[in-house]
């Protein structure tokens, strides 16, 4: 049996294939510049640029938490989906390249990459 442990629990790999996040047929972000995320027990997440996000058609949720591997949470939601997006706007040291970024629950929107 291998030994996992000495693997990260988390890794990043910046990539420059288009990732497309759609709420039915509304475009919410459009980027080649995103990061994603893996993390041991999670699917992968892409982290993208507020500048590649349709930011305007996101409301602040009311919903927070605080993650020990990345920081503190902000949740985002959609008029019809809550909690549909989260940033870490305040990450820990390890994780300042996704601080600020936003991720989407691929469960409630359709994500593409290309």
């Amino acid at each position: 049996m291998a030994d996992h442990t000495a693997e990260p629990r988390i890794t990043l790999h910046p990539h420059t294939r288009r990732v497309r996040i759609f709420d039915g047929d509304m475009l919410i972000a459009d980027t080649c510049r995103a990061i994603e995320l893996r993390e041991r027990g999670y699917p992968p997440r892409h982290y993208l640029l507020r500048a590649d996000v349709a930011i305007s058609k996101l409301s602040v949720s009311s919903t927070v938490t605080h993650c020990p591997f990345k920081g503190d949470t902000t949740y985002y939601s959609l008029p019809d989906i809550a909690d549909v997006a989260w940033s870490y706007e305040r990450s820990i040291d390890e994780m300042q390249a996704i601080a600020g970024r936003l991720a989407f629950d691929a469960e409630k929107v359709t994500e593409l990459v290309e």
